[in-house]
């Protein structure tokens, strides 16, 4: 089989938008914090330390280990089969407790805020820059928040 230069073209055409379509996403290019229903990092900080929010980061452990966990936040793996019924224990069993979400870029976070939002709860709020920074700001390493040694027997 016999490709022509516009059977090529139109391959690496698609390539290159696919590619730019999936690293605005991994990224999340066109997040924005300070809308309703999102945090800064500093304002998420700022609000789990005064007790306004209960905190979650909600990576991977292996990403906690890496990068600390932001001071004030409680770290929960969000693939957890009982992710649920730990955050319910963390909030007193109440559903309308204020629970903020960060993860690596805030891809992940804006998912489970949908999806925890649909379950029931009612005050579900995303950080969207995440730790490591994205369309929304340059993430709490970045701006140099304080972090906290994660160790594997704090979950």
């Amino acid at each position: 089989m016999r490709i022509t230069r516009r059977g090529f073209g139109l391959l690496a055409g698609g390539v290159i938008i696919g590619g730019a379509v999936f690293a605005s996403r991994w990224f999340n290019i066109s997040a924005k914090a300070g809308l309703d229903g999102t945090l800064s990092t500093p304002e998420a900080h700022a609000a789990a330390l005064r007790g306004d929010v209960l905190l979650i980061d909600i990576r991977r452990p292996d990403e906690w280990q890496r990068t600390g966990v932001g001071e004030g936040a409680i770290p929960i793996d969000m693939r957890r089969e009982d992710f649920t019924e730990l955050l319910l224990q963390r909030t007193g069993g109440r559903s309308d407790t204020p629970v903020a979400l960060i993860c690596a870029r805030g891809v992940r976070s804006r998912g489970l805020t949908r999806r925890l939002m649909g379950a029931g709860f009612k005050a579900i709020i995303d950080v969207p820059e995440g730790m490591l920074g994205s369309g929304a700001g340059p993430g709490w390493l970045k701006r140099g928040l304080p972090i906290v040694a994660w160790a594997s027997d704090q979950t």
